[in-house]
């Protein structure tokens, strides 16, 4: 699996016209039909959880590779092309308000695929918890609008999100992982590195464990806290006050009656979010000196690697056998011989402009 591989997504205005999102829907069945057949379900999943393949199957099915609607176009089409009962695949949520629908698709959908129950609850809690932890354990600054949730009967499950800081998106994989918490990514995709506080970084592992302590004890947390102002990772003062609003004060009281067992009980938490999260960071560091990551968990790039090596060495290995598995995929797919040349030649024209930019 590729980790944090990237490409720029600045975000376009208007809406895919209708005329090309029919165009790809029409072109996007017979695809993900033939990578099931031929494979399986869990493999349709795990390819999509690969950002370079994703846009690689993106540029296929006729988008504009470097948008932002990459993402929330190439999803729509996905959720309109799969047929749950013909594939035993489910796309849930979406962009915007279809992004809250979610968990009431995934129960409908396992109840149409015949999930047992306990495997639709915990399928339920994969979608919550992958949500709030790029919202509130990844605080890179782009905030959530996105989030497209896909199953398959037997439980395998993959999540592609995506944020908005201003006018660039960044886009979060995920694939069918038990630890929610620790670098639980396969890829996460953005113009540039930044500011960010990755409380996800195993090199904040401490600081999770630190968290979850002082939430446990909460007699002993409540004297590093002044109760107005709020949490700030700079320009930290000298004292040993932490600075927080009463909402954060409100939502650390549930979560000491709750008495989380661990880091990922805390990050579910109803009301508990990244402004709390930052506080018990900042008691952390100031307290017992165990500093959190401040490194962008995010690598840019267009899609494999600069030819300078910069942020990353081109990965020609990946690059070619993407390139190859979807070529394979175009010319087995039961498609017009229009359609399948007009598909090619998207992917040759991408596999050119990569070449460009990364040979």
């Amino acid at each position: 699996m590729i980790k944090k591989k990237s490409m720029n997504l600045p975000l376009h205005g208007g809406h895919c016209p209708k005329w090309l999102f029919k165009k790809m829907r029409k072109l996007a069945k017979p695809l993900t039909q033939v990578i099931v057949e031929e494979n399986s379900e869990k493999e349709l999943l795990k390819r999509l959880s690969n950002p370079i393949w994703f846009q690689s199957f993106s540029s296929v099915l006729g988008f504009d590779w470097h948008s932002s609607g990459v993402t929330t176009v190439t999803c729509g089409v996905l959720k309109e092309a799969i047929d749950p009962e013909e594939t035993g695949i489910a796309v849930c949520g979406g962009k915007g308000k279809t992004s809250k629908k979610a968990p009431e698709e995934i129960k409908k959908n396992a109840d149409l695929l015949d999930v047992k129950p306990s495997r639709a609850d915990a399928l339920e809690q994969r979608s919550r918890t992958s949500a709030k932890v790029d919202s509130n354990c990844v605080q890179d600054g782009h905030s959530l609008y996105h989030h497209s949730f896909l199953f398959t009967e037997k439980g395998d499950w993959c999540v592609i999100q995506q944020g908005m800081k201003e006018k660039w998106a960044r886009r979060y994989h995920w694939f069918s992982t038990d630890e929610l918490i620790e670098e639980p990514h396969t890829g996460i995709c953005a113009e540039k590195k930044g500011e960010a506080l990755d409380l996800t970084a195993r090199e904040s592992s401490k600081v999770r464990d630190i968290s979850v302590d002082l939430v446990q004890d909460g007699k002993n947390i409540q004297k590093y806290f002044r109760p107005k102002g709020q949490t700030s990772l700079s320009g930290m003062p000298a004292h040993h006050d932490v600075k927080i609003s009463p909402q954060v004060k409100k939502a650390l009281k549930k979560a000491e009656e709750l008495q989380p067992k661990d880091y990922q009980e805390l990050v579910e938490v109803e009301g508990l979010g990244k402004k709390s999260l930052r506080a018990l960071a900042l008691v952390s560091d100031l307290v017992y000196n165990e500093k959190p990551s401040f490194d962008d968990p995010a690598t840019y790039s267009f899609a494999h690697g600069g030819k300078d090596g910069h942020p990353h060495p081109v990965d020609e290995e990946v690059y070619g056998q993407t390139i190859k598995t979807m070529q394979e995929t175009v010319k087995q797919a039961e498609i017009g011989r229009k359609e399948k040349k007009k598909a090619l030649k998207k992917l040759s024209n991408f596999m050119a402009e990569g070449s460009s930019n990364g040979n």
